[in-house]
């Protein structure tokens, strides 16, 4: 098409070009595009040159008939070489490999090969084809197992170079001043002790750790901040280099700006009333004013949560609060919606499941009757009494719905016990020593549930260096009231102790109502009857020597205990007072009754983490020379329960050989300072007393013992070990006693 144009844009050559294209045209050419056509039909405008312009004088191109002539025919009895086929593949190779055998070479060139790939004659070239020179691509491949790979060596191995990426970083928070002072130190502990960069020590493995952690904090801190009623803060985090080597160390630089802290404008309890009125408003801890602190509104729910099962409502229930922020004045509206539900009181019990008792023994262990308004607090007090009897796999309490009316506006509720029995036989062991009395390895097979409800049959074995025996006990527990307990026991004991040596067989019968773990009570008491049989060796002052007798000793008991302690196993104040008092009669020189007397106090006073603890014994028996009491029975003193630094039953009369042999009254006291600190606790301590051979304390000749010991504190009690020393220390005696066991000394 240009041309065309061009040759089109000069009237000189129009007729001419128009003639050399008609001919062309009839000789060889296609017929005219559309474009042309349109040209020479005027329908398309061709500018013209302006009037009297030189044009310049343009060569004549090739004509058609020159261009036309130089081209090859295309149809058959043309070139003979286009008409002959192709040459095979075969023969080109063949051809070519005769044309290099017949060069000659250039000066410094290889002759050609004189046996080509193909001179064999095989159409197929074959690896084996291949010159000698390629002899190495024709060696068969090495087994696997002997390929042998050199691996890479680097530079550096991969930690050293992740040691030049690590990075070191301080921690930088910046604007929680703005709180109040005590506040601000709140916040920024809270932070530092759930903080990702805290928990790093300051190091990371390289600058994209440490901005994970950067960005992971600030969420943190908003999260610190909402919790304490900054709802709206604004904070911004970067990455400080320093002038030390490159990439150490950084700042990690929080920079917070808390805002408005919110406060409480309006508190609103959606509820039913209730009795009395005041009960949810006296318990929701809240006021208007006052910050919008997560902890506190949380704590005032569950202290609601809490209050009404305590007082008549088993069925209430705590709805999720709403409270709306306003952040233009930076108040919030509190609203509480809350489930009463029908006040209730205590009606009977039902029992289901996989019984390990029936539901009278149920009401046995409840500490509530019919018709007494409705206390959550008794229901876990019962739920523990089920779990310490230890007959349970599983075990629950819940109050159920009967609808039947009290006529005060209450209704009855049904407490439903499900329970789960457990197995009933345990296997138990213990090792231990004590000074004075040697090593110990006792063992007990007990069923606690052979005789529903809750009879258990106890067979008991001890074996140590100094005492050894066996014994069967039957012990019926809450027997026909809460945290009463019958026991019977019959055994055989052997003894041998520096005060005498005994061979005993014990018939006892008791009942005691003791304070437990779960119910420590204010008053305790126990009573008995106990038949002893025993031989003992002990030193005759008539006859100059150790010489053996037999008693028969009947004996009735009777104890009790005022506590006002805190604690049973770790009391830090109040005071115990426990009096018992023993009528006895022993056959042996003819009959002598007597009475074994004995009282014990205790006091508790706390200075904070300190307390000042102090205790007093003091013992007698009246009616009975020393000789005529069987030397099993007689008082002595000494030892972890009694005076600390000296050994077992050490202290009081002694015979020529220095063995105690005992006496009819006793005094001892102590003194204690406990320092506890967390878990762990030290103590310093004081013990004194003496046994003597007249029936009243004498408080003459005391000894003394000191110490210090350390307690673990467990949530069962604490672990005691003491260590004590005599003063005054004479011959014979221990320089060190050690004092292992569970609770306090006294």
């Amino acid at each position: 098409m240009a041309l065309a144009l061009a040759l089109l844009s000069s009237p000189a050559l129009a007729q001419e070009s128009a003639s050399s294209s008609t001919a062309t045209q009839q000789a060889a050419t296609p017929p005219a595009s559309p474009a042309e056509d349109a040209i020479r039909a005027g329908t398309i405008p061709v500018p013209a040159p302006p009037p009297g312009a030189a044009l310049p004088q343009v060569d004549p191109i090739i004509p058609d008939t020159e261009f036309n002539s130089a081209i090859p025919a295309l149809d058959a009895g043309g070139d003979p070489v286009l008409d002959q086929p192709l040459e095979s593949i075969e023969s080109f190779e063949r051809r070519l490999a005769t044309q290099q055998s017949n060069a000659k070479p250039t000066e410094g060139q290889a002759p050609p090969a004189k046996d080509p790939a193909l001179a064999d004659g095989d159409a197929v070239e074959e690896v084996g084809d291949a010159p000698v020179a390629d002899a190495e691509l024709t060696a068969p491949l090495p087994p696997l197992n002997q390929f042998e790979v050199a691996p890479v060596q680097f530079a550096e191995d991969e930690e050293a170079a992740n040691r030049d990426l690590r990075v070191t970083y301080a921690v930088r928070l910046n604007g929680l001043d703005a709180a109040d002072g005590e506040t601000a130190v709140s916040l920024k502990s809270q932070f530092k002790s759930l903080s990702a960069l805290e928990k790093g020590d300051g190091k990371a493995d390289n600058v994209a750790m440490a901005s994970a952690r950067l960005t992971e904090d600030s969420e943190l801190i908003k999260t610190i901040l909402a919790s304490e009623g900054w709802y709206d803060p604004q904070v911004r985090t970067h990455l400080d280099r320093t002038d030390g080597p490159s990439g150490l160390p950084l700042n990690a630089v929080i920079d917070v700006q808390p805002g408005k802290r919110f406060t409480f404008s309006e508190i609103k309890v959606d509820a039913d009333p209730t009795v009395p009125p005041t009960l949810i408003s006296d318990n929701l801890a809240l006021k208007i004013g006052e910050p919008i602190v997560a902890e506190r509104v949380q704590g005032a729910e569950a202290q609601v949560a809490l209050a009404l099962p305590e007082n008549g409502y088993p069925f209430a229930a705590v709805g999720d609060r709403d409270i709306l922020l306003d952040q233009n004045t930076g108040s919030g509206a509190y609203t509480l919606p809350v489930t009463v539900g029908p006040r209730g009181r205590f009606g009977g019990f039902r029992t289901e499941g996989d019984l390990a008792f029936d539901v009278d023994h149920v009401q046995t262990l409840a500490r509530f009757k019919r018709g007494e308004l409705y206390d959550s607090r008794k229901v876990d007090d019962l739920r523990k009494a089920l779990v310490a009897t230890g007959l349970f796999s599983t075990v629950s309490a819940e109050p159920q719905r009967t609808n039947e009316q009290v006529g005060d506006g209450t209704e009855y509720v049904t407490m439903l016990v499900k329970q789960d029995a457990g197995p009933p036989r345990t296997i138990a062991g213990s090792a231990g020593y004590a000074a004075g009395q040697g090593f110990t390895i006792e063992g007990t097979w007990t069923h606690r549930n052979m005789f529903p409800p809750e009879g258990a049959l106890i067979v008991h074995g001890i074996a140590g260096t100094q005492e050894q025996g066996a014994g069967v006990t039957f012990r019926r527990a809450n027997a026909g009231q809460r945290d009463r307990t019958f026991e019977a026991v019959a055994e055989g004991l052997r003894s041998d102790y520096d005060a005498y040596n005994a061979i005993t067989g014990r018939l006892a019968a008791r009942v005691s109502y003791d304070s437990t773990q779960i119910w420590q009570k204010r008053l305790t008491y126990a009573y008995g009857v106990e038949l002893l049989g025993t031989a003992e060796r002990a030193y005759d002052f008539n006859a100059g020597e150790r010489r053996r007798r037999t008693y028969y000793v009947a004996s009735l008991n009777g104890q009790v205990g005022l506590d006002t302690s805190d604690d049973l196993l770790n009391p830090t104040k109040g005071f115990r007072v426990t009096a018992l008092v023993q009528p006895e009669g022993s056959l042996g020189n003819g009959f002598n009754p007597y009475i074994r007397a004995r009282i014990d106090g205790s006091a508790y006073v706390p200075f904070g983490d300190f307390v000042l603890a102090g205790r007093v014994r003091f013992g007698t028996i009246q009616g009975a020379a020393r000789d005529d009491i069987a030397p099993s029975r007689r008082l002595y003193s000494g030892g972890g329960g009694s005076v600390r630094g000296f050994g077992y039953q050490k202290l009081g009369p002694l015979d020529p050989n220095g063995d105690p042999i005992g006496g009819r009254s006793l005094n001892e006291g102590a003194i204690e300072g406990r320092y506890r600190f967390g878990n762990y606790g030290v103590v310093a301590f004081l013990d004194a007393g003496q046994s003597y051979e007249s029936t009243t304390p004498k408080f003459s000749d005391m000894r003394y013992g000191v110490g210090i010991g350390g307690r673990f504190y467990t949530n069962f009690g604490p672990l005691r070990v003491d260590v004590a020393t005599p003063l005054g220390r004479r011959r014979g005696e221990s320089r060190l006693n050690i004092y292992v066991s569970i609770g306090q000394a006294f």
